[in-house]
């Protein structure tokens, strides 16, 4: 009897065990981020912003019998090394979606995998206009486009400024730089604004000296800038050394606490359209800001941008049913007005990200919403 009761026993356990084991299940997200390279500062902030994200996502038991895993690996900012990530986390990892990479650049190159091996991509960081989402029905997006910023925020700058000429000075080896400096010119000839002259550099450039010179000598009431965080710093730094006072306005790219670390002083006066308000006091933004707090960390909007990356996957999970990559992109379909530190979030038809954008200066050393 004892020995049959010990057995029983041991069979009830034993079958606890694989009821738990079944009940739990683990979804893998991939995460190619830039964690060294020209693009590190943005890498760093939205590795944080993942696992938050996925702590307070597992902490809230929404996705009831899921849970939720971040691979994290570093692209390097580079195209070779995405790619190879993205291998790793299709054949290997069996990663049932992926966030990332952090450059346009890089996601031209590797997001063909995961299209390829139907396997979900949701960009947090893609801002170039064309070349992402038309990949293909698998690539998904979170980042507001540079078309859909740029304008809206120009249009702004130039009401509280008044400016009637620029000169302009943008990356001319990234896919990123380049493509926002379509959307500046085209945006400052549909103000009216005058381009007074245009130069280019590339982001293994520290001396900007001779394009600031040129573009200085023409008198814009104006410089614009397409440039990752970098370059940006340095650009900024030696315009101000140069002795240009007037406005700078700056691209995706300027959108770091790093811009205003490297630049120190001479960043006041920076203007950057941005997907994120940060003072907000929407719920979703709020509890945003309470978990970084919690960890002690000043978040950007990269890092807003990655944490709603996983609501965002979380959300299909809970609309679909399950964890697997076809059912993750059919969540997708169905989302609608999620809440998230970003604002309301939804997906248009070409899924791209639709939300909220604003405009926002460098002052007494911290970004503020321009009202």
């Amino acid at each position: 009897m004892r020995l049959a009761g010990r057995i029983s026993l041991f069979a009830a356990a034993s079958l606890l065990l694989t009821v738990s084991a079944r009940a739990e299940t683990v979804v893998k997200i991939g995460a190619a981020l830039s964690l060294t390279g020209p693009a590190a500062a943005y890498g760093a902030q939205q590795k944080t912003g993942i696992l938050a994200a996925v702590e307070e996502v597992n902490k809230s038991g929404a996705l009831k019998g899921v849970k939720l895993e971040a691979v994290i690996e570093d692209d390097a900012s580079t195209k070779e090394q995405g790619i190879a990530v993205f291998q790793r986390f299709i054949n290997k990892d069996k990663v049932s979606a992926i966030i990332g990479p952090t450059l346009s650049n890089t996601a031209t190159a590797a997001d063909p995998l995961a299209q390829g091996a139907k396997v979900p991509v949701v960009a947090v960081s893609n801002t170039l206009p064309k070349g992402i989402t038309d990949i293909g029905d698998y690539i998904w997006r979170v980042s507001l486009t540079e078309a859909q910023v740029i304008p809206s925020a120009l249009k702004s700058a130039k009401a509280k400024l008044g400016f009637k000429s620029a000169g302009i000075l943008y990356g001319n080896d990234d896919a990123f730089t380049q493509g926002a400096y379509g959307v500046m010119k085209s945006t400052l000839d549909s103000l009216g604004t005058a381009t007074l002259a245009t130069q280019t550099f590339a982001k293994p450039d520290k001396d900007y000296t001779a394009q600031l010179t040129a573009l200085l000598a023409t008198k814009p009431e104006i410089l614009v800038v397409s440039a990752l965080v970098e370059n940006a710093s340095g650009i900024v730094a030696q315009a101000r050394q140069l002795g240009w006072q007037g406005p700078i306005f700056g691209g995706n790219g300027f959108n770091s606490p790093k811009l205003i670390a490297n630049a120190g002083p001479a960043s006041e006066g920076v203007y950057v359209g941005t997907a994120w308000n940060k003072p907000s006091t929407d719920a979703a933004n709020l509890a945003f800001q309470k978990a970084m707090a919690d960890r002690k960390h000043d978040p950007d909007q990269f890092c807003a941008q990655a944490y709603t990356g996983v609501l965002v996957i979380a959300e299909a999970i809970k609309l679909s049913g399950k964890g697997g990559r076809d059912d993750i992109k059919a969540g997708f379909l169905k989302l609608k007005d999620l809440s998230t530190p970003l604002g309301k979030f939804s997906f248009n038809t070409d899924r791209d990200g639709e939300h909220g954008a604003a405009l926002q200066v460098v002052k007494d050393g911290k970004f503020q919403i321009v009202p």
